[in-house]
């Protein structure tokens, strides 16, 4: 199996900046697009930041696109998610996911997930 397992999670005064962490490690898996998906409390899980092999451009929502910047580094199967500008609304559970497909629909298609890493934006 794949396992992903993020790391950065913290608390964060609005404005500050963050930069999430996933490893990928495992058994061999087309990594085709990874990314961040997102739940804060009360809510539902929501795509935040994916990112397709080979150096494609990044997927955001508009509620982080221009504060948050995915990366990959595909040699160490690594997803980063830098975090700028942090604000309350962003505090949520990170998960990493994995899919060997592109697109995700919505979360279907996704292979695997993290465990989560908790962001906390507040004072």
């Amino acid at each position: 199996q794949v396992q992903l397992v993020e790391t950065g999670g913290g608390l964060v005064e609005p404005g500050g900046s963050l930069r999430l962490s996933c490893a990928a490690s495992g058994r061999t898996f087309n990594f085709v697009y990874m990314g961040w998906f997102r739940q804060a409390p009360g809510n539902e899980r929501e795509f935040v930041a994916g990112k397709l092999e080979g150096g494609y451009s990044g997927d955001y929502s508009d509620s982080v696109k221009g504060r948050f910047t995915i990366s990959r580094d595909e040699a160490e199967k690594m997803v980063y998610l830098q975090m700028n500008n942090l604000k309350p609304e962003d505090t949520a559970v990170y998960y990493c996911f994995a899919a060997d497909r592109y697109p995700i629909n919505a979360g279907r298609g996704v292979d695997f997930w993290g465990e989560g890493t908790l962001v906390t934006v507040s004072l």
